[in-house]
C-alpha cells in the first residue's frame, strides 16, 4: 500500500505502558444480547441451536440478527446519482450482529475452540448468502471489544456490514497487492509468510494451517495478522472443517494479548475478496487484530503516517512468552 510506520524506539514502551483504561459496567439495566431477551433484537438470521429448537427463544449458542440501528438497509434499490462534481447513492446494504455466546461475561478469548468455531462459521455462511445479492460489493466483518474500541454493548458480540461498492482501503490493498504480483508473480502474503518462516523474527505462532505474526511495519503496538498458510483470496472458501484450527488460534492470541496487556480493548478486521471475484491469484485474506492501546491524533490524520512506539519484533518476544516475566503458558 506504500504506507510508511515510524517505529520512535526512543518511545519505546512496555506492556506494563499501556495501562488500558478502566471499563465503565452498565448497572441494573437489562442487556438486549442476553437469552431471554430475543425480542428485544430483530428476528435472527442464522443462530446455532438445538435441533428443533424455535427461533428467538432461548436455548441457542450463538445467533446473528439484524442490527437494529442500521448503517446501511437491506431494503431498497440501488440508485447512484451526480451532484454536480459529486456522486451519491442509495444506502443499500446490510449490517448484521453476530452474538457470540448468551454468557454476558464471556469473551472469545474465554470462549471454547468449537464455540469461537460457530462465530467464524457464522461469518462465513452470512457472506455466502450475502453475496447472492447482485446490489453487494464486500462484507467487512469486524469487532469492536471494550468501550473505548467502539462496544457500545458489554455482551460479547462482532459485526458485519454489506456495502454496494468495495471500500477504498480495501481497493487500496487491492491494488499494491496487484502491482506486487505483476512484478513477482507472486501473492505478497504469501511472500511475507515465507520470509517470516525463515527469519524467524515476527511469526507468533502457526496452528494446523494458520499463522499469526506480526507485520513488517505495524501501525499499532502488538498489531497481529492471522492468515491462511496456502494461498486463499476469500475467508467464505475456507473449509469449515478448517474453521476448529482457525479459532483454536485466534483464541490462543486473544488470550496471549490479555495476559501481555492486561485483557485491552482491541478491534479486529476480516479484510477479504470483493463479493464474488472467485480465486484471485494476488490477494490473501487475513485478519487484523488492533489493540487499542495508542491515540491516533493530529500528525496520523494530517499526514497519513502512524508512529508505533514498539518495534514488532520486541512486542512478538512478549507474545511469546521469551520475556522474564511475560509466560503465556
Amino acid at each position: 500500500m506504500g504506507r510508511w510506520v515510524i517505529i520512535s524506539t526512543e518511545r519505546a514502551r512496555r506492556p506494563s505502558d499501556f495501562a488500558p483504561a478502566p471499563a465503565t459496567k452498565s448497572a441494573g439495566t437489562l442487556c438486549p444480547f442476553c437469552p431471554g431477551e430475543e425480542s428485544r433484537t430483530p428476528s435472527e438470521l442464522f443462530a446455532v441451536r438445538p435441533r428443533g429448537s424455535a427461533p428467538n427463544t432461548p436455548g441457542w449458542t450463538m445467533r446473528v440478527v439484524p442490527n437494529k440501528f442500521p448503517a446501511l438497509r437491506i431494503e431498497g434499490e440501488l440508485e447512484p446519482s451526480g451532484e454536480g462534481l459529486y456522486d451519491r447513492t442509495t444506502g443499500v446494504g446490510a449490517h448484521e450482529v453476530i452474538i457470540e455466546t448468551p454468557d454476558h461475561a464471556a469473551s472469545l478469548a474465554t470462549l471454547a475452540p468449537e464455540r469461537v468455531a460457530d462465530v467464524l462459521g457464522a461469518y462465513r455462511e452470512r457472506i455466502l448468502d450475502l453475496r447472492k445479492d447482485a446490489r453487494l460489493q464486500y462484507v467487512m466483518v469486524f469487532k469492536n471489544h471494550g468501550e473505548t474500541a467502539g462496544a457500545s454493548l458489554e455482551h460479547s458480540h462482532s459485526q458485519l456490514i454489506a456495502t454496494p461498492i468495495v471500500p477504498i482501503m480495501v481497493e487500496e490493498e487491492l491494488e499494491g497487492a496487484e502491482r506486487h504480483f505483476r512484478l513477482k508473480k507472486r501473492c505478497i502474503w504469501c511472500d511475507i509468510i515465507r520470509q517470516e518462516r525463515r527469519g524467524e523474527g515476527r511469526i507468533i505462532l502457526e496452528l494446523d494451517g494458520f499463522v499469526a505474526l506480526a507485520p513488517f511495519a505495524p501501525r499499532f503496538p502488538f498489531e497481529t495478522w492471522i492468515l491462511p498458510s496456502p494461498h486463499r483470496s476469500s475467508f467464505e472458501d475456507t473449509d469449515p472443517g478448517e474453521l476448529l484450527a482457525l479459532a483454536r488460534l485466534l483464541g490462543e492470541i486473544l488470550r496471549r494479548m490479555g495476559k501481555v496487556l492486561g485483557d485491552p480493548p482491541y478491534n479486529f478486521m476480516l479484510h477479504s475478496a470483493p463479493l464474488r471475484t472467485a480465486g484471485l491469484d494476488h490477494f490473501h485474506w487475513h485478519l487484523e487484530i488492533i489493540p487499542k492501546l495508542t491515540r491516533v491524533a493530529g500528525f496520523e490524520w494530517g499526514t497519513g503516517f502512524f508512529i508505533n512506539p514498539t518495534p514488532p519484533e520486541e512486542a512478538v518476544r512478549y507474545l511469546r512468552g521469551e520475556v522474564p516475566g511475560a509466560s503465556v503458558s
